[in-house]
């Protein structure tokens, strides 16, 4: 018998979710769609520790989707923790992120792939920055004066790293120093390492079902934290070694 080869997934799309059971089938038809034009693709959900009925409806749509693979956290670890373990597990050299809540819109992933590949092997990430924003007042003020206090610290020429929609090597994430929330200040980071970042506008959506799993104030004195640590890290930095040669 002939063995069917099956080529290696040009992009990992990697989508974190928890409690998100009304959701996770709308949006991977969404992504389906966006990336049959792509070439080879994988999908991978890290379920990270829900508990409502989304286990359930992820293993019943991979059951009719080889290029669906599921990764679950025993236990929630938070966002930036899924997103690693799907980066991990990923099989593409690219990997594309975005949030499992429905928000972020998938038909934007041809975009930022192309983009990624157009910049070179000097560009690192592709960071969506949303337009529209569907978000209640009080929120798109929250992400407003965060983003612009990010900016001004950080000096990252990004307007919206908050935004879920990311492309990037998945070399290049795997290079960068790793703590809780480090998926808030990847433009930064990037940049740290001596890489390009290019930025997409995408169209922000309104969430589909549930509630969000963030609240304000459980990421107000976490996120200060994290934004000196980043400065930290970045003001330690004082040259990315460019590798000339190598001598067996």
């Amino acid at each position: 018998m002939t063995e069917t080869l099956v080529p290696p997934p040009l992009l990992s799309v990697v989508v974190p979710v928890r409690n998100e059971v009304g959701n996770v089938g709308p949006l991977l038809a969404d992504i389906e769609t966006a990336c049959a034009g792509i070439g080879a693709f994988e999908v991978v959900f890290v379920n990270d520790g829900s508990t409502d009925g989304t286990p359930a409806a992820l293993a019943a749509l991979a059951s009719s989707r080889p290029w669906l693979r599921i990764v679950t956290h025993a236990q929630s670890c938070g966002q930036s923790a899924a997103v690693r373990s799907g980066v991990r597990h990923a099989h593409a050299p690219v990997v594309a992120t975005l949030d499992g809540d429905g928000q972020n819109d998938p038909a934007f992933l041809p975009r930022m792939l192309e983009a990624l590949q157009a910049a070179g092997l000097q560009a690192g990430l592709v960071q969506g920055q949303r337009v529209g924003r569907k978000d209640t007042g009080f929120k798109k003020l929250q992400s407003r004066i965060a983003n612009g206090v990010r900016g001004r610290i950080l000096k990252d020429g990004t307007r919206d790293a908050g935004c879920g929609l990311k492309c990037f090597r998945r070399e290049a994430y795997l290079a960068l120093p790793y703590f809780d929330a480090l998926h808030r200040f990847m433009p930064a980071l990037m940049v740290r390492e001596g890489y390009r970042v290019v930025h997409v506008d995408v169209r922000d959506r309104p969430r589909l079902t549930g509630v969000s799993n963030y609240g304000f104030f459980d990421r107000l004195w976490v996120g200060i934290v994290d934004l000196v640590g980043v400065w930290w890290l970045i003001r330690r930095r004082k040259r990315v070694p460019q590798i000339v040669s190598e001598t067996r």
